[in-house]
């Protein structure tokens, strides 16, 4: 036992070195030879904070690891768990179509309601292939939530990279919020585990390029394959984790992904009900969001991105507490993280009508 642990350390931690070293060259090179690749001056729908265009190639580099983790644990591990895997198939074959609606979408603006086919035909790829969210034991509203949830997490991670640093720094700590469930529940050894160990490596390889100033966004690209992958992940290690004794089973199941995933939750629930209140679509992009908000009060670029960093690191604390200390779930715990999530979103949204405000 004691070498096997030991195998796992030395091929997880040497993966996990060579892969931001990997992450940073990639982009590096991408900066250097790709100048224009995902800069859309032309009708650009896509409203970011700052003014200059910068190149949206970061995304290649988390595909391109997500790939190379497949290859990597296929070879060290278990193949058997790669290509014999029903829902790692889906996963696989969901990530690659939201890769590649992403370079459609930074190469060609695609039109609102392919973009939304698109992504309901992920969720429908992850549900066929065993990857559903199980809360009800009514099977047709297993199905709308699962569909809705990724929907929502491809839509509000898209719509949360508006500004430096903000998208990638998130993603990574929801990625560990993930690998600490995993890890709790022993399940080191998946392939899910690699994939999640690649994907947060080249994030943090990207994150050098994408700390304000950046020099380069994920774009479109980077921004929906991480959709439909972490929508994936919430799905089998938030959703579905195993859950612990006590009576509110699905209370508990409910309030883990929305505690990871809080801040795009918010961002996306504040901006939508802010524009609908005002008349206009949630969907047409504007300097509205919780981030914006924030530097409208005085924070800088840097100080806004280590705000939601923090806020999801906090999450990221409260699922460790979850995971080792409340062995059995009861209404105490309920109403505390469910006031916690009801606090945290009407400071949010409290300071974005108080910014609407200031500047009408």
């Amino acid at each position: 036992m004691a070498s096997e642990h030991q195998y796992l350390i030395t091929v997880y931690g040497t993966y996990f070195i060579a892969s931001i070293l990997f992450s940073f060259l990639i982009n590096r090179l991408f900066l250097k030879f790709v100048r224009t690749l995902g800069i859309r001056n032309q009708d650009d729908t896509v409203i970011r904070w700052g003014s200059q265009s910068k190149p949206a190639v970061g995304g290649f580099s988390f595909y391109i690891l997500f790939l190379l983790s497949i290859i990597t644990y296929s070879i060290f591990f278990d193949s058997n768990q790669v290509f014999l895997n029903k829902e790692f198939i889906g996963l696989l074959l969901a990530s690659m179509l939201g890769f590649l609606l992403g370079l459609a979408d930074d190469a060609y603006n695609t039109k609102p309601f392919l973009k939304f086919l698109t992504q309901v035909t992920c969720a429908v790829i992850l549900m066929v292939t065993g990857t559903e969210i199980s809360l009800s034991y009514v099977e047709p509203v297993n199905y709308v939530i699962t569909i809705v949830w990724v929907v929502g997490i491809m839509n509000s991670l898209n719509m949360l990279d508006n500004m430096d640093a903000i998208t990638s720094t998130v993603s990574i700590s929801i990625i560990l919020s993930a690998m600490v469930v995993m890890i709790f529940h022993q399940e080191v050894g998946s392939v899910y585990f690699m994939v999640l160990t690649g994907v947060m490596a080249a994030l943090i390889g990207f994150l050098y390029f994408n700390w304000n100033p950046s020099k380069m966004y994920m774009g479109d690209t980077g921004s929906q394959f991480l959709g439909v992958f972490l929508a994936a992940t919430g799905i089998k290690y938030l959703w579905n984790a195993e859950p612990p004794s006590g009576d509110l089973i699905s209370a508990r199941n409910l309030l883990l992904p929305l505690i990871v995933f809080i801040m795009p939750i918010i961002d996306t629930t504040t901006v939508v009900i802010n524009r609908l209140g005002r008349g206009k679509s949630p969907f047409i992009g504007g300097k509205d969001h919780t981030t914006h908000a924030l530097a409208y009060l005085g924070l800088t670029d840097r100080q806004v991105a280590l705000v939601f960093w923090g806020m999801t690191l906090v999450s990221l604390l409260l699922v460790v507490i979850i995971e080792r200390f409340l062995v059995s779930w009861t209404h105490l715990y309920t109403t505390l993280f469910s006031v916690y999530l009801i606090v945290m979103f009407g400071v949010f949204f409290y300071a974005t009508r108080t910014v609407e405000r200031n500047l009408r």
